[in-house]
């Protein structure tokens, strides 16, 4: 049996770490675990999460690091990305484990829908989605899963500010192209609302801009996280 370790980076998510984790216990049952990785939480994160994971641990904040913590903890063949935010479509381990079974895939995402009601938003969606499939780059939004093998041979994620997910992408499509799932994740919409749809857009594109032009990932961090 092929076993998925999904891995979850979290700081300060009582307000959503025990909802998104307790529609992963049917996983549990099915054999597949889940760990938190918290990065200094102030508020109840670990006492809600403590009964509905498998593993909790706490390492230094920064979601690269914490991620790559709990990759070193997990026993799953395929290792799996979650945030604290992101709900998994219904059979998502049958979905992950029959695809990458087709030509042979080592890694992949699913595609993504927000959970506000603005029209921008479907707009948004249908230009990552696509622009995903067409880059072979994935988000963390998008719930990336790779076997486990191929992500210690490349070292895991760059222990980057930000820009991590770019990061492992770029390394993981030399390995080849990623499955690209058309079952969607549904991950909240708060930062694009919180900050506003149109400005969040137009600062997503200046920091993947000033990141393909090496801008230091620090730098870029204090402007996506003030």
């Amino acid at each position: 049996m092929i076993n998925i370790s999904i891995i979850i980076p979290v700081l300060n998510e009582a307000p959503a770490i025990a909802r998104t984790l307790l529609t992963l216990q049917s996983l549990r049952e099915a054999g597949h675990e889940v760990i938190v990785v918290d990065g200094g939480s102030h508020d109840d994160t670990i006492t809600l999460a403590n009964p509905y994971a498998d593993k909790i641990i706490q390492c230094p904040r920064s979601r690269s690091r914490q991620m790559n913590a709990g990759a070193k903890l997990a026993s799953g063949d395929l290792l799996l990305f979650l945030h604290a935010d992101t709900f998994l479509p219904d059979g998502a381990d049958r979905l992950i484990i029959e695809g990458m079974k087709t030509g042979d895939r080592k890694w992949g995402r699913f595609d993504v829908n927000f959970s506000g009601k603005h029209l921008l938003l479907r707009v948004i969606e249908f230009l990552m989605n696509w622009r995903s499939r067409l880059s072979h780059i994935a988000t963390g939004d998008q719930a990336i899963f790779v076997k486990r093998e191929l992500f210690e041979a490349i070292g895991g994620f760059p222990e980057i500010d930000l820009m991590e997910d770019i990061a492992l992408s770029k390394m993981l499509k030399k390995h080849g192209r990623p499955l690209c799932l058309y079952q969607r994740v549904l991950t909240s919409s708060r930062r694009w609302e919180k900050k506003g749809l149109f400005r969040t857009i137009l600062l997503m594109w200046f920091l993947r801009a000033a990141y393909f032009f090496k801008i230091n990932p620090k730098r870029l961090a204090k402007l996506y996280y003030p």
